[in-house]
């Protein structure tokens, strides 16, 4: 006799729990009574039941059913962790998120002195651009070295692109402005922490693929923007005109309504500055054959000077400012013809966490405080952190695949680092990038001797500081915004989408 050993169909009017174990409970009966040799109940059922559950079972399957809830759940965790524990402690693991573990062993000395020369000279780019952009955030001028010592410490040990400089930049001094104006400097130096562990975090999740859906004209109109209003910031002080102001058009309004009282030395320094410097940019245009082996010794010679003396061209016009400054003034720095910066803070900050809370004029504010008072700052200087720094390290990477997840983990701890220095908020600098790379630096080790020539700075030559004149740190803000506004950008947006065009101008005019 044969036994029909299939279930009901699926659907039919009798498919359901009980009506399967009744059929199942039959055929056993049937089989008992013809002397088969039957399953045991125990196994007979779990496969009546398989339909409904997708699958067959065995007695492993009725064992594990029968053990604890969470045991399974125990196992699963185990062999995660147990794999995940591989992989952190692999090589290529540790090569990815500790570059310096991989090119430190291969670092030859013949290296060393290209990677000298390359973080001096970018340190004589640092050292004024620091202090003019700490200016712009309304801080002390030590903040800017302060800012840039630290960061470039830390890109050592975990940065993947070795002509990538880090430090303050004018837009993040722009977006920090406010909080320092109307508060203090603890404001300066908390964004700077905070930013930098919404930094860390998105580079831990492996979110650094989000800035790819960032729209161009959106970023490009923001940093056309942000050039605009910070070189007309720099109008009373390339001038020498009084008066304060806040914001683009009260800027303006200032400059008109006491245009009358442009002093005349401040502007001829500050306007020199400006067109030395754009000639000295120009300079370096006239040494690319400085490594052909077919000019005489003496026309090479004088090549690689004229390099030298454009990749320095900044520290060079504010050397001149300082001692036009100490020659025309008298000891006590007094009756100078020019505005001068004024005294700096010797030494070098304290290290210690940054400030979670804070007092101002009388009135306490504590860490909720401080956050609220930030507001969609919060977002914003991260966002703009991450967007400028990606976009330098791909720039410069040459065809080669930059490591977004990881350039965002150097960015975070650069910021984090930072701010337990008393720094500003850093990103990727272009400028100092663009100096790093044309000097032929070899590895990130550049960086350690920026930041100890930085750092020497600050010991031992803080005081000649106070004879920066304002016109020179303006002339060279100016001149560095000038080569951001994007004016070539524009047609071809308008060529691909009139939208893309318009949200542009929005971005520019807002």
């Amino acid at each position: 006799m044969t036994l029909n050993l299939d279930p009901p169909a699926i659907g039919s009017p009798i498919y359901c729990k009980s009506s399967v174990l009744d059929h199942r409970s039959g055929l056993l009966q049937q089989q008992q009574r013809q002397g088969k040799h039957q399953q045991p109940p125990h196994e007979i059922l779990p496969g009546a039941l398989a339909p409904l559950l997708g699958g067959t079972f065995s007695s492993g399957d009725k064992r594990r059913d029968q053990e604890p809830p969470g045991r399974n759940n125990i196992s699963l965790a185990k062999h995660w962790l147990k794999n995940r524990g591989r992989k952190i402690f692999s090589r290529k693991f540790l090569y990815r998120k500790l570059p310096i573990a991989k090119w430190l062993p291969l670092y030859r000395l013949g290296d060393l002195p290209h990677d000298l020369l390359a973080g001096i000279t970018v340190a004589l780019t640092a050292i004024p651009q620091g202090i003019a952009y700490a200016i712009v955030a309304g801080l002390g001028p030590q903040y800017g070295l302060y800012s840039c010592f630290m960061s470039s410490f830390v890109y050592i040990f975990f940065g993947s692109c070795k002509d990538v400089t880090v430090g303050p930049t004018a837009i993040l001094g722009l977006l920090t402005q406010p909080y320092v104006m109307e508060h203090t400097e603890d404001f300066a130096v908390l964004i700077c922490f905070i930013s930098g562990v919404i930094i860390f975090i998105l580079g831990v999740l492996h979110l650094g693929f989000l800035v790819d859906f960032i729209s161009i004209p959106v970023t490009v109109g923001f940093t056309s923007a942000a050039a605009i209003t910070i070189g007309s910031s720099q109008l009373k002080s390339l001038l020498g005109i009084p008066g304060s102001a806040d914001g683009f058009l009260d800027t303006w309004i200032n400059f008109f309504r006491n245009i009358g009282q442009v002093q005349k030395w401040d502007s001829i320094l500050g306007f020199g500055t400006i067109v030395v410097l754009l000639a000295m940019r120009k300079l370096k245009d006239f040494s690319t054959g400085r490594n052909n082996s077919q000019l005489s010794p003496g026309l090479r010679l004088f090549r690689t000077s004229i390099w030298l003396l454009s990749l320095a061209r900044n520290a060079l016009v504010i050397i001149i400012g300082i001692v036009l400054a100490y020659t025309l003034s008298d000891e006590n720095g007094e009756n100078a013809p020019f505005r001068l910066t004024g005294d700096v803070r010797e030494g070098l900050p304290p290290f210690q966490p940054p400030p979670f809370s804070t007092s101002s004029n009388t009135t306490e504010y504590t860490f909720g405080d401080m956050v609220n008072i930030y507001g969609t700052a919060i977002g914003v200087v991260p966002l703009l952190s991450i967007l400028g720094h990606i976009a330098i390290a791909k720039a410069f990477a040459k065809g080669k695949p930059v490591d977004a997840t990881q350039e965002l983990i150097a960015l975070g701890l650069c910021n984090i680092g930072g701010s337990f220095v008393r720094s500003m908020p850093v990103t990727g600098s272009f400028t100092r990038t663009a100096v790093n790379n044309a000097s032929g630096v070899r590895t990130t080790l550049g960086g350690l001797f920026t930041g100890a020539f930085i750092m020497l700075t600050l010991a031992f030559l803080t005081s000649t500081f106070a004879f920066i004149p304002r016109a020179s740190l303006a002339g060279l803000i100016v001149c560095a915004m000038i080569f951001m506004v994007e004016y070539d950008v524009v047609p071809l947006l308008w060529k691909t989408s009139s939208k893309s065009s318009s949200l542009y101008s929005w971005w520019s005019t807002t």
